[in-house]
């Protein structure tokens, strides 16, 4: 299930390594080798074309560059985004993650004058920790990196992001105005999109990330991303043909693309089409472990009365979540929902959310999360206040909205 081979092909790495062979031992570069994290696999149905041949040649260029000079912090730096793009495309985050902060902590580390190289292994490193959930690290280290460079638009789109994690809204608005000042992209019209969302400018959030898929090259795996989002804002806010139409889309620029096929698949699960959707999400899952698609198949199999099938999936969920959280990777809300929809164990998935809460009690996801949760355990009170809570900004999720209105029923 979870990729773990190591072993690039054998002729591969020979055309790769020719030309800039090392120099010392062989047991002093095998050494050397053992010490850099190693590039794994990617599934075939996901090379795309030569963009995995591309990245071979990176992460061999690097490494290469790395044992002639263990020193050079600018292979450090570039290592560490191969393996930030390799946890996005393959979900082998448990792996990819602690890699690139190995990289860039070591280069952290080292004292240097060079500010452009402190800046990038900063911002990168925020970047990280911003995948891992772990947000407020990831906003003081993004504040440290702005520090030393207040006109890179990727460091304030960093700062956005952990503003709105926090809950801090007002703050992450200020950020998203100073990245499109300094460049209105793919990435900054993401943030903006999210910020309308979040504030219930649902048509503005639309439109803003139409820019950015506009803004962006088609077959780039970013791209695919903002294709993504854009389709399940579609989907979120009562327009699921459209949503579908965009993931099928994806799937023309980037064939076998496993979040579009698992977007795919939960769309034809909400429409309890469940032979299509399990065609779809087994076929995602097959490509790449990402929990998501687990968690789906889980919902499918329990609403197919395939209870026993649901029981064993669910403790595979559990242990994927529980390497995740080993490498560092918070997964507190994941861990609720499993609990509490498909054990029935609403005080476990409470202590999750709880846990949440006291990190950032400002957040309106984190907040709806409780207001449901409480309210699925009978305690209107607290449910309402967290309902109240989630609604700060104005948010028009139809799960807040529907909530909202049966606590008031109550």
């Amino acid at each position: 299930m979870i990729l773990k081979n190591y072993a690039l092909p054998l002729l591969l790495l020979c055309l790769l390594t020719a030309c800039q062979q090392p120099s010392g031992t062989s047991s002093d570069i095998s050494q050397k080798i053992k010490e850099i994290p190693p590039l794994l696999d990617r599934p075939e149905k996901v090379w795309y074309g030569t963009e995995w041949a591309d990245i071979q040649n990176r992460y061999v260029a690097n490494r290469d560059q790395l044992i002639a000079d263990p020193a050079h912090s600018e292979a450090r730096i570039k290592l560490a985004e191969v393996f930030i793009n390799e946890a996005r495309i393959t979900g082998e985050h448990g792996h990819y993650y602690p890699a690139a902060l190995q990289m860039l902590d070591s280069v952290l580390a080292k004292d240097t004058n060079d500010k452009d190289l402190t800046f990038r292994a900063l911002a990168t490193k925020a970047g990280v920790l911003l995948s891992l959930h772990q947000f407020d690290q990831a906003l003081q280290t993004g504040q440290a990196a702005v520090a030393l460079n207040p006109y890179n638009a990727q460091i304030f789109g960093v700062l956005v992001d952990a503003h709105v994690e926090l809950g801090q809204y007002e703050q992450a608005v200020q950020m998203a105005d100073r990245m499109m000042t300094i460049r209105p992209d793919l990435r900054s019209y993401s943030r903006v999109s999210y910020l309308r969302e979040i504030h219930g400018d649902v048509p503005g959030a639309m439109e803003a990330m139409e820019m950015a898929v506009r803004s962006g090259h088609p077959a780039l795996e970013e791209t695919a991303w903002a294709m993504l989002t854009l389709g399940e804002l579609y989907e979120r806010y009562g327009d699921p043909n459209k949503a579908l139409a965009i993931y099928k889309e994806i799937l023309q620029h980037r064939p076998n693309q496993p979040f579009a096929l698992g977007a795919i698949g939960k769309f034809y699960l909400t429409e309890k089409k469940y032979e299509q959707a399990e065609s779809l999400l087994q076929e995602a899952m097959d490509i790449i472990p990402e929990v998501g698609f687990y968690i789906d198949m889980a919902t499918l199999y329990q609403q197919t009365g395939r209870q026993e099938e649901a029981r064993q999936l669910t403790s595979e969920i559990l242990v994927m979540l529980q390497d995740d959280l080993d490498s560092g990777h918070n997964m507190n809300l994941e861990m609720a929902g499993v609990y509490a929809d498909f054990k029935q164990d609403f005080d476990t998935a409470l202590q999750y959310l709880l846990d949440e809460y006291n990190v950032r009690p400002k957040n309106i996801d984190v907040n709806r999360r409780l207001a449901v949760l409480y309210n699925e355990m009978g305690d209107q009170a607290k449910a309402a206040a967290h309902a109240e809570a989630a609604a700060v900004t104005n948010s028009k999720h139809p799960e807040l909205l529907e909530l909202t209105r049966a606590i008031s029923m109550k």
